[in-house]
C-alpha cells in the first residue's frame, strides 16, 4: 500500500512539474511572438517614413541605406529565430534610426511635414513596446533557464528534452551614450 501511494505521488510529481516546465516553456515561445509583432508592425512602418524622408533628403542617402539595410537584417535574424543576430541587428536599427531622426533636424520642411511626424512618433512608440517585449523575452527566458537546471526539477526536463533558451542581448555600441552633438554635425 505504501509503494503505491509513494508511486502516486511520484507521477503526480512527474506530471506537475512536467506540465509546469511546459508552461514556462510556452511563455519564452510567446514572449519571442511578442516581439514579431511589434518587429512587423515596425517593419511596415518604416518603408513609409523612408520614403517620406526620400522627398527631402536626397543628399542624406547614406544615412537612409543604413536604416533599409538593418530593417532587412532584423526582418532576416527574427524569421531564422536568431537571437544573437537579432540583438546585433537591432542594434544597428535603433543607431541608423537614431542617426535618420538626427539628420531630419537639418531639414525644416521634413521636420513638420505631418507624415514624417505622425511616423517618427509610431515608430518611436513601437520602440518603447519592442523594449518592453524584450525585458519580458529576457525575464521568461531566465525562468526556463532556471527551472530546467534546478534541483529536482531538472529530472523532469532532461528527461523530456526541456532545452536552455538564449537571451536577447545587445552589442555594447547599443547600450553606450549617444553623442547627440555628432549626429547633428554629420553630414
Amino acid at each position: 500500500m505504501v509503494a503505491w501511494i509513494v508511486l502516486a505521488v511520484l507521477v503526480l510529481y512527474f506530471v506537475i512539474t512536467y506540465n509546469s516546465l511546459v508552461s514556462v516553456r510556452n511563455n519564452v515561445e510567446k514572449a519571442w511572438s511578442n516581439i514579431n509583432v511589434l518587429l512587423k508592425q515596425r517593419n511596415d512602418e518604416l518603408p513609409k517614413l523612408i520614403d517620406t524622408c526620400k522627398q527631402y533628403m536626397q543628399h542624406e542617402q547614406a544615412t537612409l541605406e543604413k536604416v533599409i539595410q538593418a530593417r532587412k537584417q532584423v526582418d532576416v535574424a527574427s524569421e531564422h529565430h536568431d537571437v544573437t543576430a537579432l540583438g546585433r541587428a537591432e542594434g544597428m536599427l535603433r543607431a541608423g534610426l537614431g542617426g535618420l531622426f538626427a539628420v531630419a533636424e537639418n531639414y525644416p520642411d521634413l521636420k513638420s511635414n505631418q507624415n514624417f511626424l505622425m511616423l517618427q512618433t509610431r515608430i518611436s512608440g513601437l520602440e518603447n513596446q519592442i523594449a518592453d517585449r524584450r525585458e519580458f523575452y529576457n525575464d521568461s527566458v531566465y525562468i526556463n533557464n532556471v527551472r530546467i537546471q534546478q534541483f529536482p526539477d531538472l529530472i523532469v526536463a532532461r528527461l523530456f528534452g526541456f532545452l536552455k533558451a538564449d537571451l536577447l542581448q545587445f552589442a555594447s555600441a547599443e547600450l553606450a551614450d549617444i553623442d547627440v552633438s555628432q549626429r547633428f554635425n554629420a553630414k
